[in-house]
């Protein structure tokens, strides 16, 4: 994964573009411009509640946002195991089947 396409880079790419600074996306959104900046800096993850607020904020693709964040979260859990791979394609099998029997 290159740093580009972490939800952090997209949140700092989306904000540097409308020109705003860290503390007015941070007012805007009621939370600590701290916080903020470690979500753009993949230090924390924002839960899927503060994705759609992000969306909706920036006027930027929700479906974009959150397959970001869901796809970093699943790196960073799966990163250090010596069968991510693996278990990363067992996984999507697993989710086809859970969409198929409406799990």
């Amino acid at each position: 994964m290159t740093a580009n396409n972490t939800l952090g880079h997209i949140l700092r790419t989306q904000r540097e573009a409308k020109g705003l600074l860290l503390r007015q996306v941070a007012a805007a959104l009621d939370m600590d411009t701290a916080l903020l900046s470690k979500f753009e800096r993949n230090e924390r993850k924002p839960n899927k509640e503060q994705v759609q607020a992000f969306a909706k904020y920036y006027q930027a693709n929700e479906d974009e946002l959150l397959l970001a964040w869901l796809s970093d979260k699943i790196a960073d859990e799966v990163q250090h195991e010596v069968f991510a791979k693996e278990a990363l394609k067992a996984a999507e099998k697993k989710v086809d089947l859970f969409k198929r029997t409406k799990r």
